[in-house]
């Protein structure tokens, strides 16, 4: 006699046909099988999912019928100790569509407790799967799209953890997402003026709650960037808020236009982590708040410009005109009419009266760059305007007035220039009443990282670009290169990279050939002394010539090797007699 075992609940006796129907109004496939392995009942919704709608099943082996489907009841003949109940997913069905189905098989015992064949339960999982399927892809497409955009997207949980970080956050804020992923956003943006952790936080708690404030950010590096911040609360499928959303909006180009329309600087303009920089920057704060009179020194391309922006910007004159001369690209012969103007009449041609540049910057600042050019028979009339605030324009018997500061700046070496008698002494000591010397980049190598960023991330917006970053490769070449053109140099290179590149990321073979044959262009610059060290004319005249047989007499390439303007060069070219071969 067969061992006896307590009835399964749901098989206690064998299943009627009406209760395989109440199971195909829920959608769920079952048949059932004696022990001959031979079908003796099945519903509507099993012969769906195997595809065998219209054949003839009852009676039918089913070891013949089932095809392909794995059966895991030990039916050979079914024994009585097999498994109360088997899963497993399972794909079943014609060579059409496949579907994924879960059986469930169990014993089937009659009164006596005796197994008398085997139920089959198969319930379709396509449905659940294909949820699942594209739940997942919609992730993947969403997370796709924010990728994509040139918006920085973050979220945080209702902890404040960050959850989600795009590529446009990680460009803006210097961040990479695997640095950022599950810390709290406190700690990136704690001490921010964005106050981003506590309006996250206002948006999570408030379901109405939308925020769109402009303010700086401070990245990674330690650079402040413009943007504007939104924060809305993040919910879920049921509605309920389970984190906030902060989108983060680059306001460089904005910047940008808005400094270029008001002429409007600040401190904020120039990069730089060096303690000589860090210098420049004090010294410029206190300058701001007075009228003095500044010069500013340092070799050609490292800002001089700028910086005699932010002094006028951050200076009580900020709301009066500023006029820039370069004094070494004026013409000797119209300098004086172009610094003072002229009357109606004092020379042929003058048909009217023409102020000059210190009559336009009346009441606020003119900038004398390259003042070092300056003939010394102009240098007597500056010193007089200096002096006495006034000066006669060109051709005209009455003086004129005007309230200026003058900021001056230059690349030459002024004092060496003074003992020379190249420059008036009492001129000089004039003009140097708050001196700030702007270092060259070769000597604040610190800061080559943190401006190539900051250059990148400017031209990127200004020229639309999708480029976020730059390769290894190309990032030790520029930290390599000497920069004898300074920043103005390095933003030329990494605009050149930038039209050259057409992916995401900028590589080596994108830089300029000069950039990439570091070793040579080294060696190159460093056999030529920077023009702004000579101790004489005959020094100097042997130091273009040098310069302009190395460059085969280009005289860009040379004013670069000799660190100074191309127009400069021009000038001493003709000053000393030279020509284009440096004979």
């Amino acid at each position: 006699m067969p061992p006896k075992r307590t009835p399964n609940i749901s098989a206690a006796m064998v299943p009627s046909q009406q209760w395989l129907d109440l199971l195909d109004r829920l959608n769920i496939g079952a048949f059932t099988v004696d022990m001959q392995r031979c079908i003796t009942a099945i519903n509507h919704a099993a012969r769906s999912m195997m595809g065998l709608d219209e054949i003839p099943l009852i009676g039918r082996d089913c070891t013949e019928v089932f095809l392909g489907v794995p059966c895991l009841m030990r039916c050979h003949p079914i024994q009585e100790d097999c498994p109360d109940v088997a899963a497993v997913a399972l794909r079943a069905g014609a060579d059409a569509d496949r579907e994924l189905v879960v059986r469930v098989s169990t014993p089937i015992y009659d009164p006596d407790e005796t197994v008398v064949g085997c139920l089959t339960v198969l319930h379709d999982q396509s449905p659940l799967a294909d949820l699942i399927s594209r739940i997942d892809y919609e992730e993947r497409s969403l997370k796709l799209i924010l990728d994509n955009l040139d918006l920085g997207i973050f979220t945080v949980n209702r902890g404040g953890h960050i959850t989600f970080f795009n590529k446009a956050a990680e460009v803006l804020t210097g961040y990479s997402r695997r640095e950022v992923l599950g810390k709290s956003s406190a700690d990136l943006f704690g001490q921010d003026s964005l106050n981003v952790p506590n309006l996250l936080h206002q948006a999570a708690a408030d379901e109405d709650l939308r925020r769109s404030i402009k303010s700086l950010m401070t990245t990674r590096d330690g650079v402040k960037v413009p943007v504007r911040a939104d924060y809305l609360p993040l919910r879920n499928e049921s509605r309920q808020v389970v984190g906030g959303l902060a989108t983060l909006h680059d306001l460089t180009l904005v910047q940008q236009l808005n400094e270029v329309i008001s002429e409007r600087y600040s401190l904020h303009n120039m990069i730089g982590r060096e303690p000589a920089m860090q210098r420049v920057f004090e010294l410029a704060r206190m300058v701001s708040g007075s009228d003095a009179t500044v010069i500013i020194e340092g070799p050609t391309g490292t800002g001089k410009d700028l910086l005699a922006k932010v002094i006028h910007s951050q200076s009580r004159r900020a709301e009066r005109p500023f006029v820039k001369v370069n004094c070494a690209a004026v013409p000797e012969n119209l300098l004086e009419s172009e610094f003072f103007g002229y009357a109606k009449g004092a020379f042929t041609g003058a048909e009217r009266n023409k102020p000059g540049r210190f009559q336009l910057a009346d009441g606020g600042t003119i900038f004398l760059d390259e003042i070092g050019d300056l003939p010394l028979a102009l240098q007597a009339k500056l010193l007089r305007v200096l002096e006495d605030r006034e000066f006669y324009p060109l051709g005209s018997r009455q003086t004129v007035r005007v309230d200026v500061r003058i900021v001056s700046a230059t690349n030459l070496d002024l004092e060496r220039m003074v003992a020379q008698g190249r420059f008036r002494e009492d001129l000089f000591y004039r003009l140097n009443v708050m001196r700030i010397e702007l270092p060259p980049l070769c000597q604040r190598r610190a800061d080559i990282p943190l401006l190539i960023r900051h250059i990148l991330r400017r031209l990127s917006a200004a020229r639309a670009s999708r480029v976020s970053g730059i390769s290894k490769a190309a990032f030790e070449v520029l930290l390599n290169y000497s920069y004898p053109g300074n920043v103005r140099e390095l933003e030329n290179i990494l605009e050149h990279a930038l039209i050259v590149c057409q992916g995401e990321e900028i590589r080596r073979q994108h830089l300029p050939d000069y950039v990439q044959t570091t070793d040579r262009r080294l060696a190159s610059s460093r056999s030529v002394a920077p023009l702004s060290n000579a101790g004489s004319e005959d020094e100097d005249r042997l130091r273009i010539r040098d310069a302009l047989q190395r460059s085969g007499g280009r005289r860009s390439q040379a004013a670069r090797l000799l660190g100074i303007d191309r127009t400069t060069l021009w000038r001493r070219i003709r000053r000393l007699g030279l020509n284009d071969d440096g004979l």
